[in-house]
């Protein structure tokens, strides 16, 4: 294995990419070791499965989601405008993969959700614990916004999951239509969803 260093971030992005743009169950592993320019040896060495891949590649990229999604949610905006600055960073996301790749890829997660839930438990185990995580990362910005009297929801954690279930259906009619327009609502229906009002209008 003379060239291991780099061969399995080779596999990992190779797989990121091909299953963003194809998804999960129509690759094999001679397809994506052949996109990484890797012996499928290599493959092995690092994961004893595609599914062991699928979930390295998850993993990845809720390293990066997670970062992002706490610098915008942890910031020192006030929580209304955060969770308008976090719809605003993922327009912009998928706004730069069209310019990329002439398509809206959507959301990994939510795409492999749809693939893969019923078929593999230890995907869909791990999706479900991002979804709740994304949602507990919303929650938390929600109830300071309650506190400060600027929302109005009863559940804080079930308005939260309804924020987190709005965006990711915004993302996928973003696919769908291979349009960012979708997600231009995402404000204006999160305000009427928690009942909000921005500071300056309280």
């Amino acid at each position: 294995m003379g060239r291991t260093s780099d061969a399995k971030e080779k596999i990992l992005t190779a797989a990121h990419a091909l299953i963003e743009q194809r998804g999960y169950s129509g690759l094999g592993v001679a397809e994506i070791c052949k996109a990484a320019g890797v012996p499928k040896g290599s493959f092995y060495y690092f994961f004893e499965s595609k599914e062991a891949l699928a979930l390295a590649v998850i993993e990845e990229h809720w390293a990066a989601e997670q970062r992002e999604w706490s610098g915008i949610l942890g910031g020192d905006a006030e929580p209304l405008e955060r969770l308008r600055q976090l719809f605003e960073a993922t327009q912009a996301s998928q706004q730069a993969g069209q310019e990329s790749c002439g398509v809206i890829s959507g959301c990994l997660f939510g795409n492999l959700s749809l693939e893969m839930s019923n078929q593999t438990e230890a995907v869909r185990e791990r999706l479900q614990k991002i979804f709740e995580a994304q949602a507990e990362m919303v929650g938390g910005v929600i109830a300071e916004a309650k506190a400060r009297g600027e929302a109005t929801v009863a559940d804080t954690h079930a308005a939260a999951q309804s924020v987190v279930a709005q965006l990711e259906g915004q993302v996928l009619f973003a696919k769908l239509y291979n349009s960012t327009s979708p997600l231009g609502s995402l404000w204006d229906n999160c305000l009427a969803l928690l009942g909000a009002r921005m500071p300056a209008q309280v």
